[in-house]
């Protein structure tokens, strides 16, 4: 086994131990991945995140075929098709997170209702329509919310955020949650004033800007 996998599987576990702790998961859903050489690390089927071990991780290559023994996550797919179209992304996360799963009930993304929104790439977050866990449509519907953005989410499902590393993708998926739980508890009280497209335009590009710097 490769020195760097050996270091990617043990962070690889950490992250998905954090989503937890961090509540922005339950029990053993979601999954993570990062990106290890030509292929990329995802957590393995049905094995809760406590019991999971860095070798229960599962090395992948992007023809889809597992290099382990262990089955990977069902959701294997869209995180292939993301490292595939997406050269920027170093790691995903996906998460069941409370609140960006009730919009996503709704089949609601989030809107340009607070400037942070801006952290996932664009001026909203969309909502990927529904289909089935571990398909093909799932992860073309993924791959269509994620155009010029980091996170999107799942109709009837959950949420999607990379970065460019498990530390950002982790970082991102917080926020997203975070948001989704500020727009969702804004909504009981009335209907949100949403910032104006250029407004956002102004944000992104100071963000762009803060990055650089």
């Amino acid at each position: 086994m490769p020195h760097d996998h050996v270091r990617l599987r043990k962070a690889l576990v950490a992250t998905a131990r954090s989503m937890n702790g961090l509540g922005i998961n339950q029990g053993a859903s979601g999954n993570v991945s990062v990106r290890a050489g030509k292929g990329f690390l995802i957590t393995p089927s049905a094995l809760p995140y406590d019991q999971t071990r860095p070798q229960d991780t599962v090395l992948m290559g992007m023809d889809g075929k597992p290099r382990d023994k262990r089955k990977p996550s069902s959701e294997w797919r869209f995180h292939r098709d993301i490292y595939a179209v997406r050269p920027e992304a170093g790691a995903i996360v996906h998460t069941h997170a409370t609140h960006a799963t009730s919009l996503a009930c709704l089949h609601k993304g989030i809107p340009r209702f607070h400037y942070m929104v801006a952290m996932a790439g664009g001026d909203d977050i969309r909502c990927a329509p529904y289909a089935t866990y571990g398909t093909q449509e799932l992860s073309d519907h993924a791959l269509e919310a994620l155009r010029d953005r980091k996170a999107c989410l799942l109709a009837n499902h959950g949420m999607i955020a990379f970065g460019s590393d498990l530390e950002s993708a982790l970082a991102l998926a917080v926020e997203v949650e975070s948001l989704a739980r500020q727009y969702w508890q804004a909504l009981q009280v009335g209907k949100p004033k949403l910032l104006t497209k250029a407004q956002m335009a102004e944000v992104l590009e100071k963000f762009s800007d803060y990055r650089a710097g």
